[in-house]
């Protein structure tokens, strides 16, 4: 017991710049968790409509997309931390917007599409400057280790923060809105205090050599093309997710419990290996853990695809997340380590996009599939998919595949 608590001490949340930006990330997340789980219910409340829904998704998609090489720049030239907070300042005065709606009784349609909007340029904002603020916070030894915390963090609020907004919910949207708008603010404020570090980098006008150069840098460096693109293409087959509410209700005959356990599965599974990783680092054979998580990535997804048995599939949910969790881990690691500090920004703001976008494809995939030729058969290609991607790149990178240091390019 002793030697777990001197471990705990000794480790990095004892950092006090890293523990503040680990707090206020943790409560960012949730917040957004909690808005869009209200939005999205109030907006079907008001509408009755599901196409109204899907506008709501695009409207924070969208800023994504549109603000993607602008937001590496920005990140790039100016002071991270005061754009991390900025954003989460947006992001609470936003929700306390919607709040004050809720009680005069203001709320509708437009407005709701208006703060989701706003929302979702925050969030393309904050995403990749907060991820290229991490590095600067630590040493580079300790970086891998950070990423695992942040990544547990990041868990963590996928599970507290749809539960929570939902309970909030019910109890009133008032209650939901107000809890968001506290802790947006209480992280911009955590955000705020971190003592900053600044590094020298050249600025830059804003030209569109400068706003392709992210880009530019990915592509000419194939350590971190590969793992950019092995995020994209692994995700986009493998992301069975989608499916689950099939799953539950024509093959498992769970109910919407069941569903509930399913979604929460992968979390857990992701947060339990973030613990282990956070505190047990990987120190070596970072090609044989990164493509060994990708191989359980795709079995576990076969397994769940065949499955019968709920308690079967929660287990192969829990390999998914937790097999996820070690390739991204590395994956970030890899970015943040090769990238200049001076280009992290944009490098970010690219990795961002990517992994936004086979989300949203990788369940639009599922779906189109699944549509064609069912579920079962939709998930198990698709985990078959995820391993063939990741002996296919083992092939197409090789410096991917000989990794001896996730800093040495």
């Amino acid at each position: 017991m002793y030697a777990a608590l001197r471990q705990f001490g000794n480790s990095i949340l004892s950092d006090s710049s890293f523990a503040k930006f680990f707090v206020s990330r943790i409560l960012s997340s949730t917040s957004f968790q909690m808005l869009s789980v209200a939005i999205g219910w109030q907006m079907y409340s008001i509408t009755h409509n599901a196409f109204s829904l899907g506008f709501v998704g695009l409207a924070q998609f969208i800023p994504m997309v549109l603000l993607t090489l602008i937001v590496g720049h920005v990140a790039d030239r100016f002071d991270r931390r005061t754009i991390v907070y900025v954003c989460q300042f947006v992001e609470g005065a936003t929700a306390a917007l919607l709040l004050v709606e809720n009680v005069v009784g203001s709320i509708g349609r437009n407005e709701i599409l208006v703060a989701a909007a706003i929302i979702g340029a925050c969030r393309a904002f904050e995403g990749p400057s907060s991820s290229a603020l991490l590095p600067q916070l630590v040493s580079k030894e300790t970086i891998p280790r950070a990423i695992a915390w942040s990544t547990s963090g990041g868990q963590t609020s996928q599970i507290l923060g749809p539960s929570l907004g939902g309970v909030l919910f019910a109890v009133g949207p008032v209650f939901v809105y107000g809890a968001a708008t506290i802790a947006f603010l209480v992280a911009a404020v955590l955000t705020f205090l971190i003592p900053m570090v600044t590094s020298a980098r050249e600025v830059k006008g804003m030209s569109m050599q400068s706003l392709l150069s992210g880009l530019d840098f990915v592509f000419h460096h194939p350590v971190i093309l590969g793992t950019i693109s092995l995020d994209l293409f692994a995700v986009l087959l493998g992301g069975s997710t989608a499916l689950l509410p099939i799953f539950a209700q024509e093959i498992l005959h769970t109910g919407p419990i069941g569903l509930g356990l399913m979604r929460t599965a992968p979390a857990i599974g992701a947060l339990s290996m973030s613990m282990v990783l956070a505190y047990f680092p990987l120190r070596k054979s970072y090609s044989s853990a990164l493509f060994g998580a990708l191989a359980v990535f795709g079995l576990a997804t076969m397994l769940f695809a065949i499955s019968k048995s709920i308690v079967v599939s929660l287990v192969a949910l829990f390999l998914i997340g937790a097999s996820d969790v070690i390739s991204v881990v590395i994956r970030s690691s890899l970015v943040q380590l090769q990238t200049p500090n001076e280009m992290r920004g944009r490098v970010n703001a690219v990795n961002s996009l990517f992994i936004g976008t086979s989300n949203q494809l990788g369940e639009f995939e599922s779906g189109m599939v699944a549509g064609f030729i069912g579920a079962v058969p939709a998930a198990f290609i698709g985990g078959l998919g995820t391993i063939m991607v990741a002996g296919a790149w083992m092939y197409l990178f090789p410096s991917l595949r000989n990794i001896r240091s996730l800093s040495e390019r």
